[in-house]
């Protein structure tokens, strides 16, 4: 299974996002799961080390390296759960960490032989809109967005891409999960509520230690439905 995390918009959370479906996949789904951490940030959220070894960067500055070669460069999180990090440069030399088209493609084949070989891979994308053909090599594609109009407006353009929305809720706001369906065109397929004890999970370094309830209870169906497939 090959699960796209990513955000038009920063954050909205897709880190944690990516991180918890990693950890469900990880505890419930037999094989390893690997995320691919595109964003930087996936270690602290995690709260385990930075890896110092080679990530995406160096693999993707080697053209001769095979699919296969990315997952290998993983850094063990649990028995279950490996990481693949960015690593201390920009995956193409570009000073803002921009992927071109070529990379993303390199990346998602490398994603899908993982899976071919047995293994479930996470993708954490931060805050970029991935090419359309790597939605497509996706299972699920998952925009993480707040009920927010200015995040819904910039989502709306390019949600077409998505298979689903994970809905990060916020008090106080006046949309909720089917104003951002009817804003976006597409199904929320887990509403995550805002909770104070994510936010300190996360800051705590416990989010795999401790992972809250509202975490895995709006997360699991995406795991489910996608280990179905």
């Amino acid at each position: 299974m090959f699960i796209l995390c990513w955000s038009p918009k920063g954050g909205a959370g897709t880190t944690v996002v990516a991180a918890s479906i990693g950890l469900l996949l990880a505890r419930t789904v037999e094989g390893t799961t690997t995320i691919v951490d595109l964003g930087g940030d996936v270690p602290a959220a995690l709260g385990i080390s930075e890896p110092s070894g080679p990530g995406v960067a160096e693999w993707l500055v080697a053209p001769s390296a095979p699919p296969d070669a990315l997952l290998r460069l993983a850094t063990p999180a649990t028995d279950a759960l490996r990481v693949v990090h960015r690593s201390g440069r920009t995956a193409d030399g570009d000073s803002q960490g921009r992927l071109d088209t070529a990379a993303w493609a390199r990346i998602a084949g490398a994603c899908a032989a993982g899976c071919e070989a047995g293994g479930h891979v996470v993708v954490d994308a931060g805050a970029v809109v991935p090419p359309v053909d790597v939605h497509h090599a996706a299972d699920q594609s998952l925009l993480v967005v707040r009920p927010c109009y200015l995040a819904l407006r910039r989502a709306s353009a390019v949600a077409s891409r998505a298979s689903g929305a994970i809905l990060v809720t916020e008090p106080g706001r006046a949309l909720d999960a089917g104003d951002v369906e009817r804003a976006l065109g597409v199904a929320v397929l887990g509403e995550i509520p805002w909770d104070p004890t994510v936010a300190r999970a996360v800051d705590a370094g416990l989010l795999m230690s401790r992972l809250p309830h509202a975490l895995a209870r709006s997360l699991r169906h995406v795991t489910v439905v996608g280990a179905m497939r």
